[in-house]
């Protein structure tokens, strides 16, 4: 039936088609507008013009300076009617050259005239349709200045148009760049300057822009601080639109702009137009008399201003009820809602333990993280974790609250349903909170896969995964039974310890390191482990003191041996490594005091008296020179701090006391 319609449709146009490929300017002007006024309002129609292959032809007569000014317009609208249909209109217009063409057009016709003014049009609304075809518009020095231009001197429309253009096309900085050296910047303030508030229409689209130029960069935030229109600079422009009397959409792009324009670096946190401005503007939009939209967007972007900031998390927490607001928010039924306060919330949350315990008992808010976990949508998924991460720094909660709502279930569900790396990351750095102080839950997410799952994260070439994975297992082998440490080092394998050991970043060594400590504590353990696997983790201790790694990864390989030498056993696997030994005597000498100390924890336990060969151990100790290194340390006046550890050491010796 639908393939009949769309047949009488032709049929019926077939006679003014035709007329678009006449000779004469008359009949070809008089097919447009038929054909004009046939599509506007009908997506059947356009998809019908579309199909039937008009476009090249209304492309050509679009672009053709040789003929009628007024059968380029209408060709042109045409256009622009077409590319407000489906987005499979869009992207057929885009794959036949229907952006190229416009650009090309902007580039040539005449500032003013109606015929630029509606090839912008058209090109919005090819750009309103994601993904945008940013590739036809080039980094061009001589269009961005033109259509900066347009920008000021243009009609209301085409400035609109053009900043609309420009919000959509800067997606990096090499845009935001070439728009800030074109005098964008200059013209989003004639955009916002009035004598009373900008029209939304034009004050929107100027906001979007200075908002996608100043995003994470520093020298067009600098820029746009000292730009001016008149006897005012941009963020005394946008001070004067956050104010309460001002249209919400043009309050909420302002505060976005200064808070980009403060999270660049350019505005200090304790700027009056952050704290008296942008903030508690957030606030108040974020509150229950706003439209949903509006709130999700004020949430997301508080959270963004307030997350690395402690003064500002602190002056947030306490603003216009921000607390509640946000509570009332995650009930919203849209995925964008959620997502905005589960961000602000992680944000609020990031530093201060007062403002963590107020978020928790906020009424059922760890209900709704665990529900946000399960939910459909991935962004609401991720932001949810990160309130969870964000809350999961708290001690007293990991043991309180975190165990009564069980919400390592749905995390770990979560990270075993192969996530993307940004909810991988996020997801595997909670779980290393989670694992620090939550021994109730650690036979659970074993059976959960959890070893396996960590162990897999450290083969991640993503150095964060690494971390993260090496991190958690470290973590859970603290204070654990020999049965989890037994089940971490046969999953982990000693290849894959050697290799995290020459990892490209540090903290990954470090943890690994780390992660050894904490399977060699206990007497038992270290016995039974150094039993199985001590040739590889003297190896591993030995690559480590050799090598040309920093002092404190050095430190954590010295502590391991310190940790063997407590073993019963397993501290004649030290003595009958000379190398070790010597190598004992030269760090108890080394500049660094870490270094020294650290040594001094191995001695010391090495020669502990009362223990089964502790005088033949302290005989072979004594003639390696340890006992002359123990004695020289004492007599350093720069390691009087260690005075009392090495008074320890030395008095276990016989002939010292």
């Amino acid at each position: 039936m639908q393939q009949l319609t769309i047949f009488m449709d032709i049929e019926s146009s077939r006679s003014y088609i035709d007329e678009l490929y006449s000779s004469e300017a008359a009949k070809t002007q008089e097919a447009l507008v038929t054909l004009k006024n046939s599509v506007i309002g009908s997506n059947r129609q356009k998809s019908s013009v579309i199909q039937q292959g008009i476009v090249p032809r209304l492309l050509q007569l679009m672009s053709d300076e040789e003929i009628d000014p007024n059968i380029r317009l209408e060709a042109t609208i045409t256009i622009g009617s077409l590319a407000k249909g489906t987005a499979e209109n869009v992207n057929s217009l885009v794959e036949q050259g229907a952006a190229l063409a416009l650009v090309e057009l902007l580039r040539t016709v005449p500032i003013g005239t109606k015929l630029i003014e509606a090839a912008l049009c058209a090109l919005r609304s090819i750009f309103l349709h994601p993904p945008a075809p940013i590739t036809t518009l080039p980094a061009d020095m001589m269009l961005l200045s033109r259509l900066t231009q347009i920008a000021r001197e243009g009609t209301p429309t085409a400035r609109a148009c053009v900043v609309r253009i420009l919000s959509i096309w800067c997606g990096g900085p090499l845009e935001q760049e070439a728009l800030c050296a074109a005098g964008a910047c200059g013209a989003a303030a004639a955009l916002l300057s009035s004598r009373s508030t900008p029209p939304p229409a034009r004050a929107l689209p100027a906001l979007d822009l200075l908002a996608a130029m100043c995003f994470e960069n520093a020298s067009v935030s600098h820029t746009a601080m000292n730009t001016k229109h008149g006897e005012k600079t941009i963020p005394e422009l946008l001070t004067f639109l956050v104010s309460r009397d001002k249209p919400l959409p043009v309050a909420l792009g302002a505060a976005r702009c200064l808070t980009f324009i403060h999270r660049a670096g350019a505005l200090p946190s304790d700027d009056n137009r952050v704290v008296f401005g942008a903030l508690p503007c957030l606030a108040r939009l974020c509150t229950k008399d706003m439209p949903e939209d509006i709130r999700a967007t004020a949430a997301e972007t508080l959270a963004y201003l307030a997350e690395v900031d402690t003064s500002l998390q602190r002056l947030a927490a306490i603003s216009n009820h921000l607390m509640s607001s946000l509570a009332e928010i995650v009930n919203c039924p849209s995925a964008a809602a959620k997502q905005g306060a589960f961000k602000c919330f992680a944000s609020l949350g990031a530093n201060d333990e007062d403002i963590r315990k107020r978020i928790i008992e906020t009424h059922g808010l760890m209900v709704h993280v665990v529900n946000g976990m399960n939910n459909p949508e991935p962004t609401v998924r991720l932001a949810a974790v990160r309130c969870l991460h964000s809350l999961s720094r708290s001690v007293q909660q990991l043991r309180t609250t975190f165990q009564d709502h069980a919400v390592w279930r749905p995390l770990m569900q979560l990270l075993n349903d192969s996530p993307g790396n940004e909810l991988l990351t996020v997801g595997s750095s909670t779980l290393c909170n989670l694992l620090l102080e939550f021994s109730p839950a650690k036979e659970p997410m074993l059976d959960q896969g959890a070893v396996e799952m960590l162990c897999n994260l450290t083969k991640r070439p993503e150095a964060a995964l690494r971390l993260n994975g090496i991190w958690a297992l470290m973590n859970m082998a603290f204070q654990a039974e020999q049965k989890v440490k037994q089940r971490i080092l046969c999953c982990l394998g000693t290849e894959q310890m050697f290799r995290l050991l020459g990892d490209s970043d540090t903290r990954v060594i470090m943890k690994t390191l780390g992660l050894l400590r904490n399977l060699l504590s206990t007497r038992q353990h270290i016995d039974a482990i150094m039993g199985e696997y001590s040739s590889q983790v003297m190896q591993a201790v030995i690559v480590v003191l050799e090598g040309s790694y920093p002092a404190e990864v050095k430190e954590q390989a010295l502590c391991i041996l310190g940790n063997i030498g407590d073993g019963e056993k397993a501290k004649d696997l030290i003595m009958a490594n000379e190398d070790v030994l010597r190598k004992l005597v030269d760090y108890l000498a080394h500049p660094e005091s870490k270094l020294q100390e650290a040594a001094l924890f191995v001695a010391g336990n090495l020669v502990w008296r009362g223990e089964a060969g502790a005088a033949a151990r302290q005989a072979r100790l004594a003639d390696l020179g340890v006992l002359r290194a123990l004695k020289l340390l004492y007599a350093r006046h720069d390691a009087k701090h260690l005075h009392d550890k090495v008074t320890t050491a030395l008095a276990q010796f016989n002939e010292f006391t």
